[in-house]
């Protein structure tokens, strides 16, 4: 039997101000799976993400977690029902620590917790009392990519984490996405990098001027059909 969706949407239209971005945009995802949102730059991708976490309004369509419409929840009511957030831009607390930062929403916890991250990345490690502005840009995506799993949410948003990040980390991503998926998270994930997006991804949602233009299963999109969307 096929798994009920953990996070569904439909419709989904909006943007900034009077300026609409995304118009009727749907997807699904199971507990396990990985619905990646591909596409060329200033397609849309991260409106979206950002529209279904609520950091900008709807003005149409539909959003589902485990069921229940969240449309009127807040990011932080959302975040606090199991959605985590990796966005692309302001991706971490410039001020504070390392340290500060993969705990902000847990204060107390040891960081014993995160050791599995830290072997993975242990630059993070070494620099826990740094302050993330610091950081070099790939270094902050590793911080923000290991902040979002440390939330051990069911539904995971992730925007470009692999951008500026030396491949072999990039590696280690694919790694930790895999074992959260076999443990039953589902991701959205918006990715320019197609061989990570290849690695993980179990369906596609191609966007281009804001709308889908290919939609599918894994094994019902080839890879021509996708680099045709994306120009490269």
């Amino acid at each position: 039997m096929t798994p009920a969706p953990v996070f569904e949407f439909a419709g989904i239209t909006g943007g900034y101000a009077s300026s609409v971005v995304v118009r009727g945009l749907g997807g699904a995802v199971a507990p396990g799976e990985v619905l990646g949102v591909l596409g060329r730059n200033g397609v849309g991708k991260s409106t979206l993400l950002k529209l279904l976490h609520g950091f900008l309004p709807l003005r149409d369509g539909e959003i589902r977690h485990r069921g229940l419409d969240i449309r009127a929840l807040a990011p932080a009511e959302r975040s606090r029902r199991g959605i985590t957030f990796a966005p692309q831009e302001r991706i971490v607390f410039d001020d504070l620590s390392v340290r500060d930062n993969l705990w902000l929403m847990h204060p107390g916890r040891r960081l014993g917790d995160l050791e599995p991250y830290f072997q993975r990345f242990p630059r993070l490690r070494e620099r826990l009392g740094q302050r993330a502005g610091t950081l070099s840009g790939g270094e902050r995506k590793l911080l923000s990519f290991v902040r979002a799993f440390a939330e051990d949410a069911s539904l995971m948003l992730l925007d470009e984490p692999s951008e500026g990040v030396q491949r072999e980390n990039v590696e280690h991503m694919i790694a930790l996405i895999k074992a959260r998926q076999t443990a039953g998270t589902a991701f959205v994930l918006v990715e320019q990098n197609l061989a990570f997006a290849e690695a993980v991804v179990t369906r596609y949602l191609v966007l281009d001027q804001g709308r889908a233009v290919l939609a599918g299963e894994r094994d019902a999109v080839t890879r021509e059909a996708i680099v045709a969307h994306l120009g490269v």
